[in-house]
């Protein structure tokens, strides 16, 4: 498995999509942060809520277009079942290719620190900033972008098609990220407001990013991502049903 794991992290970074999607990144959350209106130096405070806002709506397509070819591509030619030949299992399978784009992700996210380190040295007196709040943002954005992964790689599996696998990543991460959100705001729900919120990550990723790691939003995105790859490895197994 780590032999599989390997060579699907060397495929991503030898890949053009692996570099874009880095790139494109940085470039993004850069000018939200430092360029575009409202940014850092603007508001006169330093803080990087702007960086916590826009990264899950960029992981929100930069993600599916990572993980659209995972199983789509091995689809569209044949060599999954070459792959289903090995002396791995199918969750084994599901796990390399997973893990693969999440060490991606993180890729991405290292070099952001490097805005943490600016917005310390820029404070008056400098690091009088909440560091407590932007490393929970940060592990709440890592969990964030590890579900997004499982549900591209979900989305991967269910077709031959990259471009219907990032469609279908996109609307169900979208679902996901603010869907709840927007259901439980109907006046409707009632007393299921609280309930509804709770199913959506964004409830989650709020309170890691007010600094304080709970155990039950920690069990959440590890309990969706546990469901987004069972239910990949149930459509893998279904091909030889």
């Amino acid at each position: 498995m780590r032999a599989l794991i390997s060579k699907e992290i060397n495929g991503f970074l030898g890949s053009l999509i692996g570099h874009i999607v880095i790139v494109v990144f940085l470039l993004l959350t850069g000018l939200f942060v430092w360029v575009f209106p409202d940014n850092v130096l603007d508001k006169g405070y330093a803080d990087l809520g702007t960086l916590f806002y826009i990264a899950p709506w960029v992981f929100l397509f930069l993600v599916p277009a990572v993980t659209m070819r995972s199983f789509s591509e091995e689809r569209r030619t044949g060599t999954i079942e070459l792959l289903l030949t090995k002396p791995i299992t199918e969750m084994q399978l599901v796990l390399a290719k997973y893990l693969a784009a999440v060490v991606l992700v993180l890729l991405a996210l290292i070099p952001t620190l490097v805005y943490w380190y600016s917005i310390g040295n820029l404070a008056v007196p400098a690091w009088n900033i909440d560091s407590g709040g932007i490393w929970g943002s940060y592990i709440g954005l890592f969990f964030l972008a590890s579900t997004f992964t499982a549900i591209g790689i979900f989305a991967s599996s269910l077709t031959e098609s990259q471009i219907v696998a990032f469609l279908i990543a996109v609307f169900l991460c979208f679902i996901i990220h603010v869907g709840f959100e927007l259901m439980a705001d109907f006046s409707v729900m009632g007393g299921l407001e609280g309930p509804i919120k709770n199913l959506g990550v964004q409830q989650h990723y709020d309170s890691m990013s007010r600094g304080v790691i709970d155990l039950r939003d920690v069990l959440y995105f590890l309990g969706v991502d546990v469901i987004f790859l069972l239910a990949t490895r149930t459509v893998i197994q279904s091909r030889t049903w």
